[in-house]
């Protein structure tokens, strides 16, 4: 799971943005998400999966555009 992480944060920015878009962003930043452990992000993940098609995948790409990581709790 953390393997899935590290991937996902070494990739370049514009991937990381084209990941970000609708669809896309539900599955592989909903699964970024669960693949942290914490039941908090792991809820979250699973919300992301069906709401980051439609309207979270807005915050995620604001948060790759400002370099911040994405939303999560710590």
């Amino acid at each position: 799971m953390q393997e899935y992480r590290k991937w996902l944060n070494s990739l370049p920015l514009i991937v990381k943005i084209i990941l970000a878009l609708p669809v896309l962003d539900g599955i592989f930043y909903g699964i970024y998400r669960i693949c942290s452990g914490k039941v908090p992000n792991i809820i979250l993940g699973i919300i992301w999966i069906f709401a980051g098609t439609f309207i979270t995948w807005l915050l995620d790409i604001i948060f790759l555009v400002m370099e911040k990581p994405v939303l999560e709790f710590n």
